[in-house]
């Protein structure tokens, strides 16, 4: 899947934030409310402008970006 046909950037729309094209929902509201306990089916009920290709598209941008993401685990010494 193609993200970049259900999700957009514009500084003009909650500061620039991906939202789901059309809409003024970010991915990271989508993904919190789905972290929350929210389903899939809960918040198309809520938020009847998402579909079920926006929630792909969804995924598929958070692995893209976590993917690029470089994490270095921080050491720590002395208690």
């Amino acid at each position: 899947m193609d993200w970049r046909e259900h999700i957009a950037t514009d500084s003009q729309v909650l500061v620039g934030k991906p939202v789901v094209r059309g809409t003024r929902l970010s991915v990271d509201f989508i993904l919190g409310l789905l972290a929350e306990g929210w389903s899939e089916q809960r918040i198309l009920e809520n938020y009847p402008s998402m579909t079920a290709d926006a929630f792909r598209a969804v995924y598929a941008y958070a692995a893209q970006v976590l993917g690029d993401e470089a994490t270095y685990p921080i050491r720590r010494t002395g208690s």
